[in-house]
């Protein structure tokens, strides 16, 4: 399965990941960030799709569930009840409640819908943002 690998050394943060993903994803609001870590470096931040997700075993609706194929955890806003314990649950902090629906959670999904991959990886000018092949557990 393939996940998302930062390497924090090459980021320079010029926040060309998050635009990327708010235009992929035609919004005002990306589904990752970048903070400035304690020692001063910059460090992007996206969803990890854990092994064992909080936000799946949380979420009371099934909105939130593991793909098992690729490993991604996934997000069926149609089954959401908006109750947001995905995002209290998170131990990264990286889901939120989408501003402007209201009802959302806005997640990561890879851009799946993409043939291209995660834009965030593409775009990104300095190759801080890989996607890399992962052993499952």
């Amino acid at each position: 399965m393939k996940r998302i690998k930062i390497d924090r050394s090459k980021c320079i943060g010029c926040l060309t990941c998050v635009s990327a993903c708010m235009v992929s994803h035609n919004s005002s609001e990306s589904r990752n960030r970048v903070v400035i870590s304690s020692e001063m470096k910059f460090s992007p931040i996206f969803c990890r799709n854990c092994d064992l997700p909080e936000c799946v075993y949380t979420c009371m609706s099934g909105a939130m569930r593991k793909n098992l194929e690729t490993g991604y955890v996934t997000y069926n806003k149609k089954k959401c009840a908006s109750c947001y314990m995905c995002i209290m649950a998170c131990p990264y902090g990286v889901l939120k409640e989408d501003k402007e629906t209201k009802q959302e959670i806005m997640k990561c999904d890879m851009c799946t819908d993409l043939s291209e991959g995660p834009q965030c990886v593409i775009k990104c000018p300095m190759a801080a943002i890989t996607l890399e092949e992962v052993e499952s557990r």
